[in-house]
């Protein structure tokens, strides 16, 4: 009875302070004034842990100033999360809708379709496309059905989805996007997003990626996206991709069909590969030895690709350029957030570079090392990202995404600041936020020297391997690189320890 009464309060004072700040923002209207500053959430334990600068995200009170029993609903929900002895159970987990139009399909004919959770009262949307590489003939296609129908089918999709990362309806795991409507869009096109070609008799599999996103946009619209202020159109490793290549057909697809107070924005994670020269070259017989932009060549007219008009008046005649991040991020006109690995596995896996458990000769070093100032290269003039110098593939749904830091700054605390920014700029106040970095990528030059990477584990053993021992598996040789750099080996080593 004592916890009953405790999860009362809690509601009583949520809405105490909800009906306090509705009603300040009603007098400041009324009054002529300015929008008072959103009060700052105190940072967690686990960020004063983490960072040494501290991190704070503002509370989204867009339902106040237009549907107060939305708002109210959120209340409830904020204060049954702060209280976990809560009596009633919040539902995290997205439902299973297919699509209104059944001929746009998966790989094999079988529905394409979405999962949603809905917020009500809120006016921010994310759709997240999934990532899972492609298939680029009818041989690696029919063994990719074999081992991964899955990602070709929807006969066996769950009726549910919990999200994980940016996904999360969980405040602590996502600060800045938790009561946002969420929708995840499962990949069965294996075409990076890209194809509108339909399941024939002379056609074995649909190639749809690119009509899916629409058709889902378009379903969304009788849900409450038609209210939206802003879409977040998001993805990982081929999804990331499907990013750069479907953010503006978006938004030209919602301002056709009248919808243009909506900002779409693009958040591309793990999707921005190089079309470079493989560390070793091999014969293109399936999706991972084959070179990037032989896979892509192939892939696009296997698929019926297609890829945003500015980019393919940029590339007529070779459109497969418009795949590779660097090349195509220049075309787009919305707002686009890259989130990249500098050393991504994906991108090693496709050169060549197989990390197997064994040391890495001196030439695989060096071409990882090079990879590594690639990839800085081609983002340098990209105004908002996040790299940090990790050995790893995908990150905006991972549960350790809040964790990893570059220069004091986590990916949740750039995408908010990223989120200021374009408020700003939207008011003709072209000067970032002061203290709120969107430009983030690491300086130091080898895999893992970021302390705050991912755990690394020995594939032979399983054991958790520090940086130090990570990169003398790789074979790292601490004296001839403090020779290179002029220093002494020992500081040199306590460089690598403290991620200097």
């Amino acid at each position: 009875m004592r916890k009953r009464a405790g999860v009362l309060d809690v509601f009583h004072w949520a809405v105490m302070l909800g009906l306090i700040q509705s009603g300040a923002l009603g007098a400041r209207k009324l009054r002529g004034g300015r929008n008072p500053q959103p009060r700052r959430a105190l940072p967690s334990a686990h960020y004063r842990d983490r960072a040494e600068t501290t991190e704070s995200f503002s509370l989204d009170f867009t339902a106040v100033e237009e549907n107060m029993d939305n708002f109210m609903t959120q209340v409830k929900n904020l204060a049954q999360s702060l209280y976990p002895c809560s009596a009633q159970k919040l539902d995290y987990e997205m439902k299973l809708h297919f699509l209104e139009n059944t001929s746009v399909t998966c790989n094999d004919g079988t529905p394409a379709g979405y999962y949603l959770k809905e917020s009500k009262g809120s006016r921010r949307w994310l759709i997240f496309l999934e990532g899972g590489w492609y298939c680029f003939n009818k041989e690696n296609c029919d063994s990719r059905y074999e081992t991964m129908r899955r990602l070709m089918s929807s006969s066996k999709w769950p009726q549910t989805k919990t999200g994980t990362g940016i996904l999360s309806s969980l405040p602590e795991e996502n600060p800045h996007w938790w009561n946002a409507n969420m929708v995840f869009i499962p990949y069965c096109s294996s075409d990076v997003w890209s194809g509108a070609t339909p399941k024939t008799d002379q056609n074995d599999y649909a190639f749809m990626g690119s009509l899916i996103i629409k058709e889902v946009v378009k379903d969304l619209l009788t849900k409450g996206l038609d209210n939206a202020k802003i879409l977040l159109l998001a993805g990982s490793s081929a999804g990331g991709t499907g990013v750069l290549l479907n953010v503006d057909p978006v938004s030209e697809l919602l301002e056709e069909l009248g919808h243009t107070n909506i900002q779409v924005r693009g958040l591309s994670d793990s999707g921005w590969f190089l079309d470079n020269k493989q560390y070793r070259c091999t014969d293109c017989v399936d999706t991972i030895n084959c070179a990037p932009t032989e896979v892509i060549k192939r892939g696009i007219k296997y698929w019926g690709g297609v890829v945003p008009e500015r980019c393919r008046q940029a590339y007529e005649g070779k459109e497969w350029n418009c795949f590779f991040g660097y090349k195509v991020y220049p075309t787009i006109k919305r707002p686009v957030f890259i989130v990249q690995w500098l050393f991504d596995e994906a991108q090693l896996t496709v050169d060549n570079i197989h990390l197997t458990g064994q040391p890495v000769q001196e030439g695989q070093w060096r071409y990882i090392q090079n990879l590594g100032t690639e990839l800085r290269n081609t983002l340098k003039d990209v105004p908002a990202m996040f790299a940090p110098a990790c050995l790893s593939h995908e990150f905006i749904t991972r549960n350790y995404w809040t964790d990893v830091h570059v220069k004091g700054t986590s990916l949740p605390r750039a995408l908010h600041c990223w989120d200021r920014s374009l408020q700003e700029n939207s008011r003709n106040n072209k000067s970032p936020p002061k203290g709120c970095p969107v430009h983030l990528i690491d300086s130091c030059p080898w895999p893992h020297c970021n302390p705050t990477c991912p755990t690394i584990r020995d594939q032979s053993t399983g054991q958790e391997m520090n940086v130090i021992q990570f990169l003398m598996h790789m074979g790292f040789d601490v004296q001839k690189m403090a020779h290179q750099q002029g220093m002494d080996p020992s500081k040199l080593l306590g460089m690598l320890s403290s991620g200097s």
